[in-house]
This record gives C-alpha cells, sequence and structure tokens, in this order.
C-alpha cells in the first residue's frame, strides 16, 4: 500500500501555501478530501500567526486587541476542528483491522496533531528567513536568525522523519492511533462559565 500522504509533497505545500498567501488571499485549490483540510488547518495557523503579531502592538486601542483576541479564539478552534478532520481522515484511509486493532500499540500523537506542527514550523521558517534577509538590521541580528533558522529546519526534518516512519507503522499495522477531541471549552456558551453566567 502507497503512503497517502507523501510527507516531501506535504512540507513543500506548506512552504509554497505561506509564500503565495503573504502575496494574495488566502485560496484552497485542493480537491482531494485529506488535502483540502490540511491546506484548511494551515490556512488557520496562518492567519493565526498574523494575528498574534497585531495583538503584541503597544499602541494598539484596548477594542482592537479584544477584537484579535476573538479572532485568534475563532480560528483556534478551526484549526482544532481541522486537526481532528485530519485524523479521521487518515483512519478512513487505513485499513479497519489496523485502525481498530487493540493490540497494536498506541501512538499518543496523532497524524493531524504533528501535520499541525509542521504547518506552524513552516511559518517560523519563513519569518525567520524574513529577518535574516534584513539589508535594515545588524549583522549581528542576521546572523543570531541565520543560527535560529538552521535549527528550526533541523527541527522540521526530525518532525517530517518521524510522521514518514509513523506512516510506515500504521500501514504496517505495527502502530494504531486515535482521534483525541480537543473539547475546547471558551468558545461554548454552555461550557464557560462567564458566557453561561451572562445569558442568565
Amino acid at each position: 500500500m502507497a503512503a497517502f500522504i507523501e510527507v516531501d509533497e506535504l512540507v513543500r505545500l506548506h512552504d509554497s501555501s505561506v509564500e503565495r498567501w503573504h502575496a494574495d488571499p488566502i485560496a484552497h485549490d485542493q480537491r482531494e478530501a485529506l488535502w483540502k483540510v490540511i491546506l484548511h488547518n494551515h490556512g488557520c495557523n496562518f492567519e493565526i500567526w498574523h494575528e498574534e503579531d497585531k495583538a503584541r502592538d503597544p499602541h494598539a486601542p484596548h477594542h482592537a486587541i479584544a477584537a484579535v483576541k476573538r479572532n485568534i479564539d475563532r480560528l483556534n478552534q478551526a484549526r482544532n476542528d481541522a486537526m481532528e478532520r485530519i485524523d479521521e481522515r487518515v483512519l478512513s484511509l487505513l485499513d479497519a483491522g489496523a485502525a481498530q486493532d487493540d493490540a497494536l500499540p498506541l501512538h499518543s500523537e496523532t497524524v493531524g496533531n504533528i501535520i499541525d506542527r509542521l504547518s506552524i514550523l513552516s511559518l517560523k521558517i519563513y519569518h525567520m528567513r524574513e529577518q535574516v534577509q534584513r539589508e535594515d538590521a545588524a549583522e549581528a541580528h542576521r546572523q543570531s536568525c541565520q543560527a535560529r533558522l538552521a535549527t528550526l529546519q533541523e527541527q522540521r526534518a526530525d518532525l517530517a522523519t518521524s510522521l514518514s516512519l509513523l506512516f510506515e507503522e500504521l500501514m504496517g499495522r505495527r502502530k494504531r492511533f486515535k482521534v483525541y477531541r480537543q473539547m475546547k471549552m471558551y468558545n461554548d456558551p454552555n461550557l464557560n462559565p462567564v458566557l453561561y453566567d451572562k445569558a442568565k
């Protein structure tokens, strides 16, 4: 059975999307369900990154920071929902016996979690590279960022290798994983006491 995700292709897609979305609005042109939800997760991380930048503006008025915080909450919910959908899709593509065999060792981190981490690393790499290339920054700053960039690239390579190995173990029926529900409570008016107390 061939891998249903080529990890090198995943990394290239993350990188090319970050590059493209800095020039044009976020758009998803993938039709296959798994790749489509991977890009949705990545788009959420892209938007969260830039909302987090806005949240650090010391001159922003309080109402603007509140709006940014609400945007981050909304995007983070969508990001976590996308991770769960990635896991659901991967499990549906696996041999049913392998997905449900309780005798197989359980991998604690899900495929969706790992893909989300790879997405965030692509953003860190893009923005650290920007710092390396800043002509208005001191040479010491650029050198420090170059060292950090090398570390980020190594970390991503390690994580990509780990994901490839996990796919081999899943398809070879040597490992299994479950969909772990994030159970985000802060956006739910029935679970967040600030929200349900206000509604009384």
